[in-house]
């Protein structure tokens, strides 16, 4: 068996617009093919051995053991992979169990695809599954635990931490999309101008002087200390001298930490002597030069979080620990606390596992024991000098105990601090006494405050702290969302993204959009490229100025990694036809719809799918769509739209000369087509197809007015600038370039419609065709550019993606000869030098019309060519 690609799906897919964290495996199975489970002695056997717990599989029996029954009747290795790749993820604590294994269409070739949680987690499970399934084939030994425990480290070092992980499942649930910054805990939540930013409990609402103050204990202990909360007794210090002075002020015990530390990281509590002293000061300069010494308070360790400057919850922190029995070890005490199933590893479970590490080791030194050492029965033995819970500790919810005057306290530390986010550390025999009146005393006050211990206690009531942190970002319930219209389809799809763009910033929107050949920011290009894809439509969502977002989906996008958003307002698709069929395991043009489909099926239900009724694909797709419909078709007179309109439906139309909106049985007359550059008087069909989605698409929001459409449509002038690549007209003193980006049968017979509608005495095609496609699809390219050519220049194209020049060449010719032999041909292979023969040696008053292949290079190219002829004119 052979892995030959994997990829990772983030968003709406090929395979599911809802399990949007896919893997997708394409496996050859090589000789397995012939070998389904029931062929192989005792397969079944060993994998019920080695996964006993896959007995919850329930697989197409729809009843537990129903994978175990398949695989005993005969079932195929893709769909064994599939299965122990979902295993694998659930035995190391991400359950998960979405699963399809198809065919690809190539004999013994599979699509294995399974859902993960964390993406680098769900490659690793692919290629062990695959190891896994070959072992359990030869009956050979396989570590299994080793693969678990290193999917457990991926989860850990990739999965986003419980504090931050809590807000953004719960901004999920109030509909707020978000987008990972960066691989640790940056976070994006909501899109374009209404985003909001976190990193783990740190807001971008949070002050950063807040921050600076908190971080900084003895400046914290100073303000509050003068503004009358009580805070334990201390000073800094840096040297032994100092410590000196400060036993001698204070005396023991005494707490020693970093002045600038977090996570309890060096510090040392209750010290009793001169010994311990120095240790801990040495152990507290690793991590700063200053040092905070203070009089250590008795009592127990308590968390207070506010939010928003509201009390919210109070905790009691249990560093981890062990109670002797008199019979057992400490190292039997603790293995015997990790057996408790709320322990796992790292994140995994509400409680983490005990460790031994250093700072245990020099705990149990200092009190005179050893890992061997039995305690005595009901003897606490503390194993880490901090409460936290990601070394052992434990929390318990408090907070319906806490005294009001204490509650008044903490809201009025936040403010004094300016911490929105804010976590207080208090010392305290208990919190259902004023603070201030039992003898206790703020130690910490903490920015980006840990959650785990308030939302997963180990004792007590859990408490949903995330939303008090939605609330305060995104306030009367608002979700953060911009506008979304997501275009798709084969042809047109660039023409229609730009007018659409252009029509909403008529109506004064800050759109950002992305095309087949760049995205732009307010009609500022800021990459260049075939930017369809999501990496460049989160592009567009991430940007903190744009309030309206039009994202041009391809198919390559959407096979590759799926949609960037979830969600959209409006989808338009323009139409499915015979494109890049045979490529990323799509076959037919039945296939190409499907890929298609994925975009409407992301519309919110409230939104609108704006659908070809003229494309008999395109108009089946609204069989599955939840969201509303609205259609558009260059016939009025279309059956579907009658019907559509007659429903009280929406609809744009070309009739009578005129762009027009049909809203039930009214009709809203935008244009004349003749006042719409884009359309050249009405001879480009194609374009007042594209235009009537993206008017159509406008009209669906309130905040644009038909006033607003009609001015982006007349304004919206076809040119190299605003639509690089589709209908660019350069006239020379003696012959026209036209340069198009028609790149397949379909986009290149509406260019010869619109071609052969221009009064040129001889009209050239300058043809290509793309490598990477079917035979056939070549061979049309070139009997198209027959019928509506007198003369044919074909070159080739930078990237052959796959052939030869020579075949290539060959399959347009075939094209063109069985339509017209007699047509004059000429083959000049590099496209600037087929520019300039055409500029040398031009047929006078001729057409040229030139497929682009790399928009950017033939433009500038024509672009020299005018420069040159101008130089020479005025020389």
């Amino acid at each position: 068996m052979r892995i030959e690609e994997i990829k990772v799906l983030k968003g709406p897919n090929y395979w599911s617009v809802r399990r949007t964290k896919l893997i997708q495996m394409k496996l050859d199975l090589e000789e397995m093919e012939q070998r389904p489970t029931n062929k192989i002695d005792g397969f079944s056997e060993r994998l019920e051995a080695m996964f006993p717990s896959m007995y919850s599989h329930r697989c197409s029996e729809a009843k537990p053991g129903g994978f175990f029954y398949r695989v005993k009747e005969g079932t195929w290795m893709g769909h064994v992979i599939e299965h122990i790749a979902l295993e694998l993820q659930t035995l190391a604590g991400m359950d998960t169990g979405f699963g399809r294994t198809r065919g690809a269409d190539e004999e013994g070739k599979y699509y294995v695809v399974f859902s993960y949680m964390e993406a680098d987690a769900g490659v690793f499970a692919a290629r062990a599954a695959v190891n896994i399934a070959k072992a359990l084939t030869d009956a050979t030994e396989y570590n299994l635990a080793e693969d678990i425990q290193r999917l457990r480290e991926i989860r850990e070092d990739t999965r986003l931490g419980p504090s931050t992980g809590c807000i953004v499942d719960e901004a999920a649930k109030r509909g707020i999309p978000h987008l990972r910054l960066n691989k640790h805990s940056l976070v994006q939540l909501g899109y374009g101008v209404h985003q909001k930013r976190i990193r783990a409990t740190i807001a971008s609402t949070t002050s950063n002087i807040a921050v600076d103050i908190a971080c900084d204990k003895e400046e914290t202990k100073n303000i509050l200390e003068a503004a009358e909360i009580p805070v334990p007794k201390g000073m800094v210090i840096r040297t032994e001298a100092g410590l000196e002075d400060a036993v001698k002020k204070y005396g023991y015990p005494l707490v020693i930490k970093p002045i600038d530390g977090n996570h309890g990281k060096g510090n040392t509590t209750n010290i009793t002597n001169w010994e311990q002293a120095v240790k801990a000061l040495e152990n507290a300069k690793q991590y700063g030069r200053s040092v905070i010494v203070e009089r250590f308070i008795t009592g127990f360790d308590f968390r207070i979080l506010v939010i928003n400057y509201k009390f919210i919850c109070a905790a009691l922190r249990t560093p981890a620990s062990v109670t002797g029995d008199g019979i057992h070890t400490i190292q039997w005490l603790i293995d015997e606390t990790n057996k408790d199933p709320r322990r796992g590893y790292g994140h995994e479970k509400v409680l983490t596992q005990i460790t031994v590490d250093h700072s245990t080791m020099k705990m149990l030194e200092e009190k005179g024991y050893t890992l061997d050492t039995i305690p005595a029965k009901d003897e606490l033995v503390l194993l880490k000098t901090t409460a936290n819970l990601s070394t052992g500790g434990t929390s318990t919810d408090v907070t319906d105990e806490v005294h009001p005057a204490n509650i008044v306290m903490c809201e009025r530390i936040a403010k004094i601090i300016g911490l929105d986010i804010c976590g207080i550390d208090i010392m305290a025999k208990d919190l259902r006494t004023p603070v201030s009146e039992n003898g206790g005393a703020i130690l910490e006050v903490n920015a980006a405050p840990g959650f785990r211990m308030h939302i997963e206690p180990a004792e007590g009531l859990p408490r949903n702290v995330a939303e008090p942190v939605i609330d305060m970002l995104f306030p009367d319930r608002s979700n953060g969302r911009i506008p979304i219209i997501a275009i798709t389809g084969t042809n047109g799809k660039t023409t229609t993204t730009r007018l659409t763009a252009h029509i909403c910033k008529s109506a004064g929107k800050k759109v950002g959009y992305t095309t087949s050949d760049g995205v732009y920011i307010q009609n500022q290009l800021l990459m260049k490229g075939d930017c369809t894809g999501p990496l460049s439509s989160q592009f567009v969502l991430k940007d903190p100025t744009v309030d309206f977002a039009v994202l041009e989906c391809a198919r390559g996008g959407i096979l590759k990694s799926g949609l960037a958003f979830q969600n959209c307002d409006v989808a338009i698709v323009t139409n499915v036809a015979e494109d890049h069929i045979g490529l990323g395991g799509i076959n037919s043009v039945e296939q190409m719809a499907k890929v298609k489909a994925v975009v409407p099926e992301t519309t919110f239900n409230h939104g609108y799918a704006v659908l070809n009724a003229d494309d008999d694909l395109v108009y089946k797709m609204k069989n599955d769509l939840k969201c509303n419909i609205a259609l558009f078709s260059m016939d009025e007179n279309n059956p579907r739209i009658k019907e559509h309109c007659e429903a009280g439906g929406l609809a744009t139309v070309y009739e009578n000369g005129y762009v027009s909106i049909l809203k039930g049985t009214w009709k809203i007359r935008v244009a004349h087509v003749k006042d719409i550059p884009l359309t050249f008087e009405g001879k480009a069909l194609h374009n007042i197809a594209n235009t009537l989605p993206s008017v159509l698409a406008a009209y669906l929001f309130k905040s644009i007015n038909i006033e607003d459409i009609r001015s982006g449509l007349q304004t919206f002038v076809a040119s190299s600038n605003t639509t690089p690549g589709r209908l660019n007209f350069f006239h020379f003193k003696n012959f026209t370039f036209l340069a198009d980006f028609a790149h397949n049968p379909h986009g290149l017979k509406l260019l010869g419609d619109f071609v052969s509608k221009l009064d040129y005495p001889t009209k050239v095609g300058v043809i290509s065709g793309t490598g990477d496609r079917r035979d056939e699809d070549i061979r049309e390219l070139g009997s198209i550019s027959a019928e509506y050519f007198d003369e044919i220049i074909i070159r080739c194209d930078k990237n052959l993606r796959g052939r030869t020049a020579e075949e290539i060449i060959g399959l347009l010719q075939e094209g063109i000869n069985a339509v017209n032999p007699n047509i004059p041909q000429t083959v000049i292979a590099n496209e600037n030098l087929a520019l300039e023969h055409i500029y040398e040696k031009p047929i006078q008053g001729a057409l040229y019309v030139v497929m682009c292949d790399v928009v950017a290079g033939a433009l500038d190219k024509i672009k020299e060519l005018k420069d040159l002829e101008n130089t020479t004119d005025n020389s």
